[in-house]
């Protein structure tokens, strides 16, 4: 049980939010709260309105309709009583790139009142060997470390994380992983957006997925993926139609063409959806063999955060949010 759900505490508080520029509306009245010790994790296709939210909840823009509290205090302009206990990973790094990373580091320090040790910062985001270097000479994936060790040095009661591992190699993102899962568990609310769904499997206690300014899909990954039902698959083969195929009991039917190849796929769904797609296995290999029919390349898998993510994009999956 995460802090927030101990305390019943609210860190961040979104109700009906609404960003409009001209005639364009951004973010349509999506509403969700993070408590203290919890991660979500907001995802989306491109243009969804995630990074638009999250400079509305940084204090960057006024609402044009409904509202955010960070502690119950509005953002907006960043007020003193907000600064101190929040702070941010930005999608672009605000560096000067002629310091090295010692003196940014150093920099940052000196605007906050308690900030952890210059060697604490550097290990912990695994940049004490880099010390030295001008941070123009650091690769993209070690700025992006250097942006997190400067926004942890403050030990911020709510982060907030845009994109935070782009153009780090996996074993540097496994990394950085430990060290918001740590930074979680230690109390703080975090949000976080990324296009790595891996990264959002991982970390997020709670999730939600925008699309075209509104959020289509949300609640705990089990939750998310559960309405997708689980997916039998094989290939189609030669001389049957899709017409030809059986009724498998709990599921519905269709052919998908992926490359040159038809497939058939079964998706089950309903309460107990790891036993229905035994039972339709089962249903579907009885009429294979009475028929003599081979069932190529035959695959069961639970859905997973990629489907759900994907047929929001192709909009072929209207789910509702909670």
């Amino acid at each position: 049980m995460s802090t927030g759900e101990r305390s019943g505490e609210t860190a961040i508080s979104v109700r009906d939010l609404r960003q409009a520029y001209g005639d364009f509306e951004a973010v349509r009245g999506i509403s969700f709260e993070v408590a203290p010790g919890e991660l979500f994790a907001l995802l989306g296709t491109n243009g969804a309105g995630k990074t638009t939210t999250i400079e509305t909840l940084e204090g960057f823009r006024r609402p044009t309709g409904g509202q955010v509290r960070v502690f119950g205090v509005d953002p907006y302009g960043q007020p003193a009583e907000l600064r101190e206990r929040v702070d941010a990973v930005l999608q672009h790094s605000g560096h000067f790139p002629e310091l090295t990373v010692a003196e940014t580091v150093d920099l940052a320090r000196d605007l906050n009142s308690d900030p952890m040790e210059l060697d604490e910062v550097l290990e912990l985001v695994g940049l004490t060997d880099k010390a030295g270097v001008p941070v123009r000479q650091l690769s993209g994936g070690q700025k992006r470390r250097l942006d997190l060790g400067t926004a942890l040095l403050s030990r911020p009661e709510v982060l907030f994380l845009d994109e935070p591992t782009t153009g780090m190699d996996p074993e540097a993102r496994r990394a950085t992983w430990e060290i918001i899962a740590a930074t979680v568990r230690a109390g703080t609310a975090v949000l976080l957006t990324t296009h790595y769904l891996e990264e959002a499997e991982r970390l997020a206690d709670r999730l939600a997925i925008m699309h075209r300014g509104e959020v289509r899909a949300a609640g705990t990954l089990h939750e998310v993926v559960a309405d997708r039902g689980d997916r039998i698959a094989f290939l189609l083969p030669d001389g049957v139609r899709s017409d030809d195929l059986p009724e498998l009991p709990g599921s519905a039917s269709e052919v998908e063409l992926n490359g040159d190849r038809a497939w058939a796929v079964y998706t089950v769904r309903g309460a107990d959806t790891e036993l229905r797609a035994h039972r339709a296995v089962e249903a579907l290999t009885d009429w294979s063999k009475a028929r003599g029919i081979g069932l190529a390349r035959l695959e069961m898998r639970p859905a997973s955060l990629e489907d759900v993510f994907l047929g929001i994009a192709d909009g072929a999956h209207d789910l509702v949010a909670d």
